[in-house]
């Protein structure tokens, strides 16, 4: 999920920039490029549309399972080459899978940028996909759902939630997949994923760095211009059905402390010359949390004292459905009831008394110094391109979210609290800690901003 970049109040007018630009090969491959020229660097993501919402019952996780398989070589490139050869060039690489897409980047001196593109075309046409290399990354992702899932109560409340929330759309589903499907997956069905979607009209190259645009046309043509297309399934409409009413899950699981999760149904951003909810709901979580004097860190945690910890978050970028997520641990002597409450109250103060001209000016303050700072990072600028394109934006809704963030009213911030923040569209999920073994209290707490 992504969230605000804090870095203080302050207001200042975005650095001049390239603008991005876009073209497509005759195969479909989009490709976007972003011109930053302060450093001699290069930044190389390549974006398949195909995440956990693509795949069906009894094989979930096969997307996540097949972006570990794409390191396990080719013809070419054998098992352990590819991020070798990328450390050898002075580079670092990496790979995720989400909701809504699976991504491979590299970052590398200027002059690389060719090894990293004829690495990935290789991979996205010969992967190997040999059994035995399937046998034994299995068994790592396995142990991967046990250590991020199973043994992170948190983590667990999360998927359950979920799984509780959505009644018919696969977000339901956990990316890593459920452990029975994880135990019976075999290699053709990373096989079947791979021939399915990992095809040039399935995916989007985002490179921004110290780069022209004619060098990287040249450089994609070269690399993915001979690639053949292939038709890409049909993709059924999966629109959730309206909630009618409240839900809550209670997850039992080894933990010191409680925990609270409270989600709300909301919209992402779709039409973008027309939408103004999402953005609303944006500032929204903004005025909530984000900083110090935001209503939940200055009333539930520090006033009140009913929480240790207290956030709230909404992402408007997605393919598929949106939530409007608070969170929060209850302060020792509190109780789960008692922060749900708190938290409620938060929510009641906004539909009935709305929100300060101040608070508006401290989160727009927030979204400008935050893209101020993304375009410091090659890397993060092209997150934001790759997950638009991706997510079917166009590159300009990227290039207005500041203007229509500051465009938003307190009276549109009331407004979406009052439409969407209600229990019709509520799902909690709460944590009731049990006791916990020496094995699981050593190990690290999960980033439950990290886990979509």
């Amino acid at each position: 999920m992504r969230r605000w970049l804090w870095v203080g109040l302050m207001c200042c007018a975005l650095p001049a920039q390239a603008a991005v630009q876009q073209f497509e090969l005759s195969n479909g491959l989009t490709v976007i490029v972003q011109e930053d020229h302060r450093s001699p660097i290069v930044v190389s993501q390549l974006w398949y549309r195909a995440g956990s919402m693509d795949e069906f019952n009894g094989t979930t996780g096969v997307a996540h399972m097949l972006e570990h398989m794409m390191f396990k070589g080719t013809k070419d490139v054998p098992d352990g080459q590819f991020s070798k050869l990328i450390a050898a060039a002075g580079g670092s690489e990496n790979a995720f899978t989400n909701q809504d897409s699976t991504v491979f980047f590299e970052q590398l001196q200027k002059d690389k940028l060719t090894l990293a593109l004829k690495l990935e075309a290789d991979r996205m046409q010969n992967l190997t996909l040999a059994p035995d290399d399937f046998k034994k990354e299995n068994q790592v992702v396995m142990e991967e759902r046990r250590m991020r899932t199973d043994d992170q109560p948190q983590a667990l409340v999360y998927e359950k939630m979920m799984s509780v929330a959505f009644q018919t759309n696969p977000y339901r589903r956990p990316v890593i997949g459920w452990m029975n499907d994880l135990e019976n997956m075999t290699v053709d069905n990373a096989r079947d994923w791979y021939r399915r979607w990992y095809a040039p009209n399935n995916a989007t190259l985002v490179i921004v760095g110290d780069v022209t645009l004619p060098e990287v046309k040249d450089l994609a043509m070269r690399y993915f211009g001979s690639i053949p297309s292939h038709a890409l399934p049909v993709r059924k409409p999966q629109t959730e059905p309206p909630q009618v009413g409240i839900k809550r899950i209670n997850v039992k699981a080894p933990a010191k402390l409680p925990y609270l999760l409270m989600a709300y149904h909301v919209p992402e951003l779709r039409d973008t010359p027309n939408d103004w909810e999402p953005y609303a709901l944006q500032v929204l979580a903004g005025v909530l949390d984000g900083s110090e004097g935001a209503r939940l860190g200055k009333f539930v945690v520090r006033e009140q004292r009913v929480a240790s910890q207290a956030s709230a978050n909404y992402d408007m970028i997605a393919r598929g459905p949106g939530l409007f997520v608070l969170d929060g641990t209850p302060s020792q002597g509190k109780t789960l009831a008692e922060l749900e409450s708190a938290l409620r109250d938060q929510i009641q103060s906004v539909i009935q008394k709305g929100v300060s001209e101040a608070e508006m000016k401290r989160v727009k303050a927030q979204v400008i110094a935050a893209h101020v700072y993304q375009r410091d990072s090659a890397f993060y600028q092209g997150m934001l391109l790759g997950e638009y394109v991706t997510d079917g934006l166009p590159v300009s809704a990227l290039t207005d979210e500041v203007a229509r963030i500051e465009a938003i009213s307190p009276a549109q911030v009331q407004a979406v609290a009052a439409k969407y923040l209600v229990d019709d569209g509520l799902t909690v999920a709460t944590l009731d800690p049990q006791p916990v073994t020496k094995d699981l209290a050593d190990q690290p707490p999960a980033d439950m901003h990290n886990l979509k």
